[in-house]
């Protein structure tokens, strides 16, 4: 499944797209230009156990990365993987 990625203004978001319909997001806001906040995550029922949350997480980072960006969550899951991969720590705002 391929991660597409649409921005408009402050706002953006990393997705799955499956009969034009989002069925993964991950959303998040850009309170900066160096700053990104990630709103939420979400994988649809059908996508779960397939770490489709985990692979959004890290097209931000890699994102971020990018784009000389930090990230900071306001989403619980996407909060524990980025504390969690020790990886990511690089990004962490």
């Amino acid at each position: 499944m391929q991660i597409q990625h649409d921005e408009h203004g402050r706002r953006g978001a990393f997705f799955i797209e499956r009969d034009g319909e989002w069925i993964a997001e991950l959303a998040y806001t850009k309170h900066r230009p160096d700053l990104m906040i990630i709103d939420h995550t979400e994988v649809d029922k059908s996508l779960r156990g397939q770490n489709i949350g985990q692979q959004l997480v890290k097209e931000a980072v890699e994102f971020a990365r990018a784009n000389k960006m930090k990230i900071r969550s306001r989403c619980r899951y996407a909060h524990h993987v980025l504390e969690e991969t020790a990886e990511y720590s690089d990004v962490l705002f």
